[in-house]
């Protein structure tokens, strides 16, 4: 069975290699790819594989621009992060949808699934009706976040936030002036919710603001070391996988 995986985020394509071997060892990994271009362009370039695990906030856009520009016959099973509406959605018209992080019981489930492919509606179809029943045009990002000071809740515009951080799974919001807010989401969760033409991720740990990017500076390794306003208290670094889509993201 080869399987084409579609993830941005380097550790999760690492470990969902990794469970993929465990949950069907059969599994041959075709290729590991991070944005709708390249997807596109390998598949056009290769015979379809039998099955593509796809995350939906790629590098350069949603996965699902991958499947408006071309037919795609392969079966999908999405790994997401994504709300509630979407994953109705892709629960109701894909083999299955995978929340971050992934189980492997869960991805056991989602390939069992896919034995019944076969006798499911034409790949093709499915992915028409999921397309159709997710409106992007309608997507609503969020504009502002209710942050607790004190004993008082405030309501601070998506504007105002400089970066968001995890840590000992506790997620921190940084404002542009400084003051800091524990807030109830995962880093996960918030890649789904903020607009991805202004926030980035940049690693496991941070999500930046568009306008909180002051310097890059190369590092090792192919990494970049990024100058942060207000500046966090550790070092914040992009992998060599990362960094280019990094740059295009700071040029768009």
């Amino acid at each position: 069975m080869t399987v084409l995986l579609l993830e941005d985020e380097y550790p999760a394509a690492e470990r969902l290699q990794r469970l993929l071997l465990q949950a069907a060892p059969e599994a041959r990994v075709a290729a590991v790819l991070d944005s709708v271009a390249g997807a596109v362009a390998w598949l056009t370039d290769n015979p379809a594989p039998d099955l593509i695990i796809s995350d939906i906030q790629l590098a350069d856009g949603l996965s699902l621009d991958v499947f408006d520009q071309l037919i795609v016959r392969s079966p999908v099973i999405f790994a997401t992060a994504y709300d509630a509406y979407a994953l109705r959605a892709f629960k109701a018209n894909s083999i299955d949808y995978l929340l971050k992080p992934i189980k492997l019981a869960e991805l056991q489930t989602a390939l069992a699934k896919l034995r019944e492919w076969h006798t499911a509606p034409a790949p093709a179809r499915q992915l028409e009706s999921l397309r159709d029943s997710l409106p992007r045009a309608e997507r609503q990002y969020k504009t502002r976040f209710l942050v607790r000071s004190g004993e008082q809740l405030l309501p601070l515009p998506a504007a105002a936030v400089a970066w968001f951080q995890s840590r000992h799974e506790v997620t921190t919001l940084v404002a542009t002036d400084g003051r800091r807010f524990v807030v109830d989401y995962t880093l996960e969760q918030l890649e789904s919710l903020l607009e991805p033409g202004q926030f980035f991720r940049l690693n496991r740990q941070f999500i930046a603001h568009l306008q909180a990017v002051q310097r890059l500076h190369p590092h090792f390794n192919g990494k970049l070391k990024l100058d942060l306003t207000p500046p966090p208290s550790e070092e914040v670094l992009i992998s060599k996988e990362k960094a280019g889509a990094f740059k295009q993201w700071l040029e768009s």
